[in-house]
């Protein structure tokens, strides 16, 4: 976790706290662009399964990073039998490979139905068998949840998914040293709801069955899950496993005896016959545990080590790393008696990890904001804090080949050291950052800023006149915490308004350094204000320089963020017993999630709660009308995740609703066409088990919607009635999406693998039924430009460092083809006196085509002598014809070739 740097700094110029009034309920009064003209046409759903055409290859989006930052890891397992190498499970993202030692990595987990995952082993006996535990076990309030177990027995090129598919959440897996197809998993199922598979299960036939040999006894079993599982490498009958109750609600994280009743049903258990019996170990153990990390020293297994959370003796607060009673222990007759080395214990719910050195049980490492390394066994202990590493550890490999070799994951990505820690190499080689929201400027190329979980907010390009591509170092820090929401200001293209947790919203001069913490705070012996985790910051499309922030209550805040007004009153359901949660902010409650100002009308503005609220305000938050009583059943009550007006129509607006922490997984989506007394579902067919984090309107094309889900990113050109996967994406939430007004790119940030950019999406803008049913249809293309890339240093920088991809040079025309014909597809392209200029051939594949001009002239048109080659065409306007058969279709583009390059 990354703590805002400014908490203490001075605010200035802050008004007055004016206490807004709430309306009566909303009564019959229609917003003034209804009255006098109808809403936007209902669009005309094509026939058959036309629609299937539409799934596009050619509008893939290209990933750009950022890598410099990382991504939570959530484990790492070498290869047995190559040092070269090991697999880097993302918590959010997949898993990653590497076969050079980490120089770089290929994604081997991309096309699989979920992308958060808490376990990857690879097996002793069989280093081409990779087992998967999908399901982050880190119990923070944005991890993300998986299907089950999977199985790789080529080395990650394929994967199977082999059972325990209601585990939600996957914490070890423990592989037999020479049988590949036995396997232990610690499942420790659903975060936020009770029930599914908990416990310890194992396999002995590769998944095909599993049995459930250790759990928590009825009725408790519902609620406690296996939170790690060791095995003795000698004697793998011998097994330690960790039991352990927990549970999030929006509110609160509750573990332990806590979580059952009072019942002490957690601890550290052994079974010396493959899992058959169990005995539970005491000898010395404190009671009333909660979180446990296991570890078998394997010169010697009877040497075992423990991290044990306690709660004998009171509890401890984030900041503190010792426990009362809990803390590391040593077993040296396995697990007979322990002995407390010490109360070393760092924030248990999160980390819970510990190490011994595979030929040296003296030297012990437990993972947490830093790591912990002790020379004696536990007895005593020193900091790597100033070793140049990310904070939030999660997973050590540690090779026992040379055991100075170390792997480390942490909330920052993997790091790797050959001198037992003294110095790392951070491995920011692979773009896993996860992205909570974005914003985009008007700068050429545009800018896109955003904020990533644990670490900060960042700005970069959206492309690069280089050669080089997106490198890391075109990608600035704004600082913060965990970062969130970023604005540009819009008169000053350095200042950024940045905000980390807790609505601690920050102005930063990206040119001088300068900054500033802007968050509104009330007077001395006042109601402190409420914010959130992730606290809506956002522009108002009218008032110019004008941000909105939402907490528990809606801000306004102008004069570059100095002066701000609170524009409502306390908008969530103020329940005392929900709002009180200690910690790092994470579970702050009874908050506003989502505020927007509709583009269609100044002063509509609308908010949303994490408990469900909904208000609209239709003159700039002077009052609030009430309307959650209208909503729609499956979202009353629930989690509401974005409230997106329409661009055109300010009675038309859109929710997206996340229920999952209550149960329900299903997408919920929502279209109000009456300013939000009726709400109709959009979510159709929209896949099962993925909640919906965000829905845009496209802002020409009012039919064409965006979706980004827990499993990936969707269209549709009909509002709605069906919906198509997008993008070409791997499986990962996206989190936020952007369609840049001017460049028409849609930006999706994802939260565990960076961002994307599907360039130009005039294609879908343009897609009505009218010309599906063309033969052809020839869209309309982009401006583009003509400029000479710089070829950097590519050619020898090596491949060791993340390169984000740049659109196509030139223009981008695209197309559309309803049916195969075998006629090829012809594009020519003329200069305003008609001469051609070039010559280019497209697929006939059914569906949208693009083909890319790099605004020279095509070979066929230029004199085999040439001497230099083909230089650019002028700037001007230019006409695209295409024909296929006897289909032909035209339209224009204009070129524009960078000040001062020689043109033909």
């Amino acid at each position: 976790m990354l703590r805002p740097t400014l908490l203490a700094a001075a605010l200035i110029g802050v008004s007055a706290v004016a206490p807004a009034v709430i309306s009566a309920p909303l009564v019959a009064q229609e917003p003034e662009q209804r009255r006098g003209r109808a809403e936007t046409p209902e669009p005309v759903v094509p026939p058959g399964d036309s629609i299937t055409l539409v799934l596009t290859q050619p509008l893939k989006g290209r990933a750009i990073g950022p890598a410099v930052m990382g991504g939570r890891v959530s484990d790492v397992a070498l290869d047995p039998k190559d040092p070269y190498t090991f697999y880097v499970a993302l918590g959010t993202g997949g898993v990653m490979k590497t076969s050079d030692n980490g120089g770089s990595f290929e994604a081997v987990f991309e096309k699989q139905p979920v992308a958060a995952i808490g376990a990857v082993t690879v097996a002793l006996s069989d280093s081409s068998v990779v087992w998967v535990g999908s399901g982050e076990a880190n119990d923070r309030n944005s991890t993300s949840w998986g299907d089950g177990v999977y199985l790789s027995t080529d080395a990650g090129a394929t994967w199977k998914n082999v059972g325990l598919k209601a585990s939600k959440s996957i914490a070890r897996i423990a592989v037999h040293p020479t049988d590949a197809r036995t396997a232990y998993v610690a499942a420790t199922g659903d975060l936020w709801n009770d029930g599914g598979e908990r416990g310890l299960y194992k396999t002995t036939d590769g998944g095909a069955t599993w049995r459930r040999v250790l759990a928590a006894p009825a009725p408790y079993d519902a609620k406690t899950g296996a939170g790690d599982v060791a095995l003795d490498p000698q004697n793998p009958n011998t097994v330690y496993a960790a039991l352990y109750a927990r549970q999030r609600k929006p509110w609160a994280f509750v573990y332990g005896a806590e979580h059952t009743g009072g019942k002490d049903v957690g601890g550290i258990f052994r079974s010396t016959d493959g899992g058959a019996t169990w005995k539970k170990l005491a000898g010395g153990l404190p009671a009333q545990t909660g979180r446990i990390g296991l570890a078998v020293y394997a010169k010697n297994p009877k040497i075992v080590y423990a991290v044990v959370q306690s709660d004998e003796g009171g509890t401890t607060s984030i900041d503190e790393v010792r426990s009362k009673r809990g803390g590391v222990f040593r077993s040296d007759d396995g697990g007979e008696t322990w002995t407390r080395m010490s109360g070393l214990n760092p924030r248990p719910f999160y980390f819970s990890q510990i190490r011994v050195d595979p030929s040296n049980d003296q030297k012990v490492y437990v993972l947490g904001f830093s790591l912990h390394v002790s020379e004696n066994g536990g007895r005593s202990w020193r900091e790597d804090r100033s070793k140049n590493i990310h904070p939030d550890l999660h997973a050590l490999a540690i090779d026992p080949r040379r055991p100075q070799r170390l792997v480390l994951g942490t909330d920052g990505g993997p790091y790797q050291s050959y001198n037992g820690g003294a110095s790392w190499a951070h491995l920011n080689t692979m773009a896993a950052g996860e992205f909570y929201r974005i914003s985009v400027d008007s700068s050429t190329p545009y800018r896109i800023c955003g904020g990533l979980q644990d670490n900060l907010n960042w700005v970069g390009p959206s492309r690069t006149r280089s050669k080089e591509g997106i490198t890391n170092a075109d990608w600035t820090n704004l600082e913060g915490g965990d970062g969130f929401y970023c604005v540009f200001d819009p008169d000053d293209r350095d200042v950024i308004y940045a905000e980390s947790q807790a609505g601690y919203v920050h102005r930063m001069n990206v040119r001088t350094g300068e900054m500033k913490v802007l968050r509104p705070e009330p007077t001395e012996g006042q109601t402190a204000f409420r914010f959130h985790w992730n606290s809506p910051l956002v522009p108002s499309p009218h008032a110019k320089g004008t941000i909105y922030l939402g907490g528990n209550r809606v801000f306004k805040l102008t004069s570059r963020g100095d002066h701000w007004t609170a524009i409502s009153p306390d908008l969530s359901t103020n329940d005392v017993n929900k709002i009180m949660a200690t910690g790092s902010g994470a579970e702050n409650y009874g908050v506003v999630y989502t505020v927007a100002e509709s583009p269609a009308k100044a002063g509509l503005l609308w908010a949303g709660t994490d408990d469900g609220k909904l208000w609209r305000s239709d003159d700039g938050g002077a009052r609030w009308a009430d309307l959650t009583a209208g909503l729609p059943a499956p979202a009353r009550g629930q989690w509401i995740s974005r409230v997106e007006p329409s661009a055109r129509d300010a009675a038309v607006a859109y929710l997206a609703v996340d229920a999952h922490r209550t149960g329900n997984y299903a997408p919920l989506a929502y279209r109000t066409g009456d300013g939000g007394r009726t709400w109709q579902s959009i979510a159709a067919n929209l896949p099962a088990g993925g909640p919906v984090k965000v829905v845009r309107e496209d802002p020409v094309n009012p039919n064409l919607l965006y979706a980004g889900t827990e499993f990936g990113l969707f269209a549709s050109v009909d509002r709605g009635r069906r919906w198509f996967k997008f993008g070409g994406l791997p499986t990962v939430a996206v989190d936020d999406i952007v369609v840049h007004p001017r460049d028409r790119d849609l930006v999706a940030a994802t939260h565990g693998r960076s961002l994307y950019v599907v360039d130009d999406v005039r294609p879908l803008q343009e897609l009505t039924p009218a010309v599906m049913a063309k033969d052809v249809h020839l869209f309309a293309p982009r401006p583009a430009e003509g400029f000479y890339p710089l070829s950097g240093w590519a050619a020898w920088a090596g491949s060791a460092q993340y390169r984000g991809e740049n659109p196509p040079e030139g223009a981008l025309i695209s197309f559309y083809v309803r049916r195969y014909t075998g006629d090829p597809v012809k594009i020519s392209i003329a200069d305003a006196a008609g001469q051609p200029v070039a010559n280019l051939t497209g697929a006939g594949t059914p569906g949208i085509n693009r083909v890319s001009w790099d605004l020279k002239p095509t070979k066929d048109l230029l004199s085999e002598y040439g001497g230099e080659g083909p230089k650019f065409v002028p700037s001007g306007e230019y006409t695209v014809t295409l024909t296929q058969g006897q289909a032909k279709e035209t339209t224009k583009l204009t070129v524009k070739i960078a000040e001062g390059i020689e043109t033909r």
